[in-house]
């Protein structure tokens, strides 16, 4: 089930009247509204009109400011459930004095989701949300969406001689920083950690950068969002190679299969979980698998190395899986889980990231959320699970045990089942956190 497909947005002001406050409020006071073509994400019950409307009447300075101080992290940072996080993510946040969608955005590098939930009171007065159905568009048309507003809201200012505005110093540096590479370098880097620019100590962000030669850009970011907006100490390449030695898996490059993901189509026309879907099944294709389960020798044979990585856990105590190329054409496979059924699944992520992640050393398999993480989780799932083997198999029972029986046999936890079964729309999402995920997805 497609739960959303991509949408063009705009963010829109309509100037009214405000007698008192700031110059900047006054300037830009009046109708909010945020729409695409599916409709209106802040539509709602104004009290004072005693009818619906597009959005509310504020001051849209402030929502600009919000967009303006927040930019990096709505455009980099991926899903997390700290409180920080909301702060930067849902307009209700804002404050000021006015009531404001609860509305929440965020990205997974490559899509950017927009969740309206209604007002919590029914009876919330002066304005009343509805709520609407999510959306997802590109996150360039994000980008697009809040650069059209905020130039709206600055040319408002600057109609009404506000020429000096704390917005207009804060868009200027935005501005300068992302024509600079190096510096949108270390913005994105600090979104992915769940900062506030300049909130990082800049040691920890050129630590990171440093290591991109070494471990791959990619490898870096993934890293960086794996934190959930921790200060927790992100692993050096030294490190990863120490944990390699001590408890990982030899592996050949030279064996492990090839795909070009060239074949795939562009990352932001798709939901993650569709590109690693398609990836899973042009790849049994490719190796002329047949739509059953795959044995553990042929899944330990297309990454690259023996039965033994799936046999057993050296109790590393690692956060993540991984593989690390030692020197060339060889490397070493490291794998989080205890459990068997839990090996064949990372070992199966990690053989998506050779493919989604880019041609750096390190592969990763994390718990962010990031547009290359959900499409490996789907690859892994896709490749281990074929939905259309598990359909037929489970022939309309989607029972607990039926599901239970199915997992059983493909080798894989009853919730990856359950995923697939989510996603391809045969059951309910009764969980609102998994239908986000799927969402944006």
């Amino acid at each position: 089930m497609e739960a959303a497909v991509p949408v063009e947005l705009e963010i829109g002001f309509a100037a009214e009247s405000l007698s008192e406050g700031s110059p900047e409020e006054k300037a830009a006071f009046g109708l909010f509204t945020i729409q695409s073509s599916h409709g209106s994400l802040t539509e709602g019950w104004d009290h004072f009109l005693d009818g619906s409307r597009l959005g509310p009447l504020v001051s849209a300075y402030h929502a600009a400011e919000w967009f303006a101080w927040n930019w990096w992290r709505l455009r980099w940072e991926p899903r997390r459930s700290t409180e920080q996080w909301q702060f930067a993510h849902n307009l209700n946040a804002i404050g000021e004095g006015y009531a404001w969608p609860n509305l929440t955005i965020f990205s997974d590098g490559e899509r950017t989701a927009l969740i309206s939930a209604p007002s919590s009171d029914p009876n919330a007065k002066p304005f009343r949300y509805f709520g609407a159905l999510p959306i997802i568009v590109s996150s360039r048309a994000w980008e697009g969406a809040v650069d059209g507003f905020v130039g709206q809201i600055l040319a408002r200012l600057g109609a009404r001689d506000v020429r000096d505005s704390n917005l207009r110093r804060i868009w200027k540096d935005i501005l300068a920083e992302r024509e600079d590479p190096e510096i949108a370098r270390r913005r994105k880097l600090e979104a992915l950690l769940g900062r506030d620019p300049d909130e990082v100590e800049d040691d920890r962000v050129e630590r990171l950068v440093g290591e991109e030669e070494e471990l791959g850009r990619s490898a870096v970011e993934e890293l960086a969002a794996d934190q959930d907006g921790t200060d927790g100490a992100v692993l050096s390449a030294r490190q990863f190679k120490a944990i390699a030695r001590a408890s990982g898996f030899e592996c050949d490059v030279r064996d492990a299969m090839r795909f070009d993901p060239e074949t795939l189509p562009n990352r932001d026309t798709v939901p993650a979980w569709r590109l690693g879907t398609m990836a899973a099944e042009r790849l049994r294709e490719q190796e002329r698998l047949a739509w059953d389960r795959i044995s553990d020798h042929r899944l330990v044979a297309m990454a690259g190395c023996s039965k033994e990585v799936l046999a057993r856990n050296k109790e590393a105590n690692q956060t993540m899986s991984f593989s690390l190329a030692t020197k060339a054409e060889r490397g070493r496979i490291v794998l989080r889980s205890k459990w068997k059924d839990g090996r064949r699944f990372e070992l199966a992520r990690l053989i998506g990231d050779s493919i989604f992640g880019g041609q750096g050393k390190l592969h990763l398999a994390t718990r962010a959320y990031t547009y290359g993480q959900k499409a490996q989780r789907s690859f892994a799932a896709e490749l281990l699970c074929p939905f259309k083997t598990l359909d037929d198999m489970l022939g309309g029972d989607y029972s607990t045990e039926a599901q239970q029986d199915a997992a059983k046999y493909f080798a894989v936890s009853p919730m990856t089942v359950n995923t697939l079964l989510m996603n391809h729309g045969r059951i309910e999402r009764s969980d609102p956190e998994t239908s986000i995920d799927a969402i944006a997805a």
